[in-house]
């Protein structure tokens, strides 16, 4: 363990299957603990539950704290300072106005149709192309990465932006030159800035451009860093929440026999899913302005706290039987879309496109099951989101091709009928 002089090596290696490192439930035992990221300043890791609720909702604890610090980090070089993760209110609550309306439950919920839609699609190229596929590739990435795109309001081919951004982050942990591909997104979306001011429309950008130039609510600057934020944390961790959750129904059969048995119990199963899985194991750091006592120990102003959330859902303080997978798990909240004042933004997008990939796999691909050994999954670890690289299955075509290409919708919507009310459509034209 960490001495005075020698603080813990983070972050910890996740095990098998992205398995929770056994040190995060002994440090859930022992007061707070100081640990050294691969660059900047060492930081203190909360761990429990209760703890990593008060880092992310405590005012103490500042995100804007960051900016001209070096802070605790995977990658060489600090990302630059702007967009929503790193401001704290009243800033932060004046740019995240701008699209809170855009994201409440009831507008997303009024997406679940064309979710449904476009997972159908992708299902059905699935099979017109079966009887084996790479979930990741086929399923995982395309179904939330376009119907993202069309919320933004951005070209369809930015459905692949998830590989940039992968190979971007890879260079910067490589050779910590990120300028160069910063310059390149931001040049690429100046050009589709600009179309859409000459033709605009209804979509989150057309939003965020009005108040930038009509309402004088937010900056250029900001409208590019918020632009970035949707886009990072509408992809990759969407993108690898759906395939290691399909991947965990999957190793258990019964799992996915029920999801096709008991459509109406997708909602709970995603919840649990989204609190098992663990793709993110620790948080953008906080500074403390102040001294605050926290975990048993006093952190003094000016010292960074990395929270862990990946832990805390497996406190068993707050969950009974953490580390067991109960798809109809009830009780406390999970922290799976943070907390506080900077609870993720797209959270109810996220649950929307995880719910809607379970019931639409489960429903459209009869027989699925792994197609190579589970041990020889390859799976990705070391940066901020891991997740599988692919996830190789195989199906009953011939079953499949007898079903119709209705969507998971009109096969489900009898037995999961809408839980928020009738709302008004959100807006989600075809991309230009």
């Amino acid at each position: 363990m960490e001495t005075e002089h020698h603080p813990l090596a983070y972050p910890f290696e996740p095990g098998a299957g992205l398995t929770l490192h056994p040190r995060y439930a002994e440090l859930r035992e022992r007061p707070l603990t100081r640990v050294r990221m691969p660059y900047g300043d060492d930081a203190w890791l909360a761990t429990r539950y209760a703890d990593v609720k008060t880092v992310l909702s405590d005012p103490r604890f500042s995100l804007a704290a960051t900016g001209g610090r070096d802070y605790p980090r995977v990658e060489p070089v600090a990302g630059p300072h702007g967009g929503l993760m790193s401001l704290d209110p009243p800033e932060h609550t004046r740019l995240r106005s701008v699209l809170a309306k855009e994201f409440a439950a009831r507008r997303i919920e009024g997406l679940r149709p064309r979710a449904r839609e476009l997972a159908g699609e992708t299902l059905d190229r699935i099979v017109a192309s079966g009887p084996a596929a790479d979930l990741v590739e086929d399923f995982a990435v395309p179904f939330p990465s376009e119907l993202n795109c069309e919320l933004l309001g951005l070209p369809r081919e930015y459905a692949g932006f998830w590989k940039w951004v992968e190979d971007l982050q890879s260079g910067i942990r490589e050779t910590g030159d990120a300028e160069e591909g910063i310059a390149r997104f931001t040049s690429r979306l100046g050009e589709v800035v600009a179309r859409r001011r000459e033709q605009p429309g209804d979509a989150l950008l057309d939003v965020l451009l009005r108040a930038c130039d009509a309402d004088g609510r937010i900056t250029e600057s900001e409208l590019y860093a918020v632009v970035g934020d949707l886009l990072i944390a509408g992809f990759a961790p969407v993108c690898g929440q759906i395939a290691v959750s399909l991947h965990h129904v999957l190793t258990r059969p019964r799992a996915l026999e029920r999801l096709r048995a008991h459509p109406e119990d997708v909602p709970a199963a995603a919840g649990e899913l989204l609190r098992h899985v663990q793709l993110i194991e620790f948080t953008v750091p906080r500074y403390a302005v102040e001294d605050v006592t926290l975990g048993g120990v006093r952190v003094r102003a000016g010292e960074p706290v990395l929270a862990a959330p990946a832990a805390a859902n497996r406190d068993p303080a707050a969950f009974p039987d953490p580390d067991a997978l109960a798809l109809d798990r009830a009780g406390a909240a999970s922290l799976a879309f943070g907390h506080g004042p900077h609870h993720c933004l797209g959270a109810h997008l996220a649950r929307l496109e995880l719910e809607v990939a379970l019931e639409a796999v489960a429903h459209r691909l009869p027989g699925l099951r792994l197609a190579v050994p589970e041990r020889s999954l390859r799976w990705k670890t070391g940066g901020i989101v891991n997740g599988l690289r692919a996830l190789p299955v195989i199906f009953d075509a011939a079953a499949a091709g007898r079903a119709t290409s209705r969507t998971a919708a009109e096969g489900t919507a009898a037995a999961a009928p809408d839980r928020v009310g009738s709302a008004a459509q959100p807006r989600c034209p075809s991309a230009t």
